[in-house]
């Protein structure tokens, strides 16, 4: 099991980069300022560390009063399976919910929803409200 720390602070927006690239979720080519902007917009974040290198992240965002929304949720694939996701999931959880916070919701990575359910989140219905939108073309 590899030892790693949580930290409430927003990581730098080159770790950040380097952390997301690993996903495959946007373009390798979007430079520093994207992402030094888009992690601007959190509400609460906590970062994982190991050995000085950024290992896992995790944010919301969040109006504070009615809902927070778990907008990403990385862990570095060699280092996933090693408990740094449930403890960063677990910690954003407990901060949404110490700011009075029931409604915490996110979208989960394909392949990714039984560790989500392990963690007290359910699928939403199919009928249930919520939709995401998706550009043309």
């Amino acid at each position: 099991m590899t030892q790693f720390e949580l930290f409430s602070e927003l990581p730098t927006a080159d770790a950040f980069k380097a952390l997301y690239d690993t996903t495959g979720w946007g373009p390798a080519s979007r430079d520093t300022a994207f992402y030094q902007a888009a992690l601007a917009g959190s509400w609460r974040a906590r970062a994982a560390y190991a050995e000085g290198q950024l290992v896992g992240f995790v944010r919301a965002i969040s109006d504070g009063h009615l809902h927070a929304f778990i907008t990403e949720m990385i862990v570095r694939p060699e280092f996933q399976g090693q408990g740094v996701g449930a403890a960063l999931l677990g910690a954003i959880i407990a901060d949404c919910q110490a700011a009075g916070l029931d409604d915490i919701q996110l979208f989960c990575a394909k392949g990714k929803s039984a560790f989500y359910q392990r963690h007290g989140f359910v699928s939403r219905p199919d009928d249930a409200p919520g939709m995401q939108f998706k550009p043309a073309g």
